[in-house]
């Protein structure tokens, strides 16, 4: 209240959620790797409770926080979405940094151009994926850009001169840190063949992700099985996000193989799963969704909305602006390509308002699509509250949106 001199509330992140989940339901499962990880990264496959998160990233966040950094340095993490990963991402938050997602299937010269863009001082990678040496790689990155200080890497295969993430959980003590000012997150919009870091607070961030989980309906202690990487907003907001907000398990699959989503689909327990929206026949041919709680197809701007069959209950779609915004919504009820075709009926709730632009362009307001772009390597202090357009612009047939163009 004015004149009490209470301080502003901090915004508070993604390790804020885990840590507030293992305060209270420490043996709930936090994170499940993909059982055949150790073909084609060398790590073990391991099932993490939120405690077990927990002090993980509190050892990651201990041994970061000791490098000599500036505070809120952009922290890339290039890597496979598997536990680490996620304890990456969560231990560069709690450290005081500012994450940044680096696509792992990049090349040296598409990560030069990302780590120069977003003025990435340090990254977290790990040695092994497939026949890949990604550590390696970073390296040679680091010696064209001299600004990036700092690669460590979980093994196997960590080369000299990188740091060795492993060694840092085991000689630093998991003690609770006092949850800061969580800095947010930067992801890479695709303009052209140039990439433009785009910086999104913690609030937006999670804003995002609640707007994804009205529709999916996912209950504290779900599973959340994805197919997507976790190295761009689509794949974040659908997966890391949306299961420490709900308090949910996640489940990530970032090799694609029949055999292991099969098996991990058989498992008991509610499951929610998020796939690319090109898998949706294939899957529907198997039968495996009809075990199901929810089925989330994720479908990415420009593309077509019409070869959508009626689906069941339980079938929502996201479709992704770049990294503006998400639109999500049922098929049953609130179906994206009705929202999309009459924003201004529809409506979105306090989390995020559509219309259409004078020229035809989808645009967004409001705390789910608030994003500004990273300007040499800083993120704005304030983003505005105000209307963004996007790229693109919606193909109508009989009042329903059946294809999003580039306007």
């Amino acid at each position: 209240m004015p004149g009490t001199g209470a301080e502003p509330a901090r915004t508070l992140g993604l390790a804020a959620l885990l840590g507030a989940t293992a305060d209270r339901f420490p043996e709930r499962i936090a994170f499940v790797d993909q059982s055949d990880k150790p073909e084609w990264c060398g790590r073990p496959a391991i099932t993490w409770t939120f405690a077990a998160a927990r002090e993980i990233a509190a050892r990651l966040a201990q041994g970061l926080a000791s490098l000599p950094l500036p505070a809120r340095s952009t922290v890339g993490i290039c890597m496979a979405s598997m536990a680490e990963s996620h304890l990456a991402l969560l231990a560069v938050e709690q450290a005081g940094h500012l994450p940044c997602l680096l696509h792992p299937a990049w090349d040296e010269a598409r990560l030069l151009q990302a780590v120069e863009a977003a003025q990435v001082q340090a990254v977290l990678t790990h040695g092994q994926l497939g026949a890949e040496r990604l550590a390696e790689r970073l390296c040679r990155v680091a010696a064209r850009y001299f600004p990036l200080r700092f690669v460590a890497a979980f093994g196997p295969h960590v080369p000299d001169g990188v740091i060795g993430l492993d060694r840092i959980v085991l000689d630093h003590r998991g003690e609770p840190r006092e949850s800061g000012e969580a800095a947010g997150l930067v992801t890479f919009a695709d303009q052209g063949g140039a990439l433009l870091p785009v910086h999104r607070s913690a609030d937006a961030l999670a804003a995002a992700a609640a707007h994804c989980l009205v529709p999916t309906r996912i209950d504290p202690g779900d599973r959340i099985l994805t197919l997507l990487p976790q190295s761009d907003l689509k794949g974040l907001v659908t997966g890391l996000a949306a299961a420490l907000l709900a308090g949910a398990a996640l489940e990530s699959h970032p090799v694609f193989r029949a055999d292991a989503l099969e098996a991990a689909l058989a498992r008991p327990g509610p499951t929610h799963l998020v796939a690319p929206a090109w898998m949706e026949a294939g899957l529907a041919r198997t039968g495996l969704t009809a075990r199901l709680r929810s089925v989330t197809y994720v479908h990415k701007a420009p593309g077509r909305l019409s070869g959508r069959a009626p689906g069941r209950v339980g079938t929502v779609d996201v479709v992704a602006f770049d990294e503006l915004a998400l639109v999500a919504g049922r098929r049953d009820a609130g179906d994206v390509a009705l929202v999309l075709a009459a924003p201004e009926r529809a409506g979105t709730g306090g989390l995020m308002q559509v219309r259409r632009e004078p020229d035809g362009r989808i645009a967004f307001r409001g705390p789910a699509s608030a994003a500004d772009p990273l300007r040499r390597g800083i993120a704005p202090l304030e983003i505005q509250d105000e209307w963004r357009p996007s790229r693109y612009r919606a193909t109508l047939f009989a009042g329903v949106a059946t294809a999003l163009a580039e306007a």
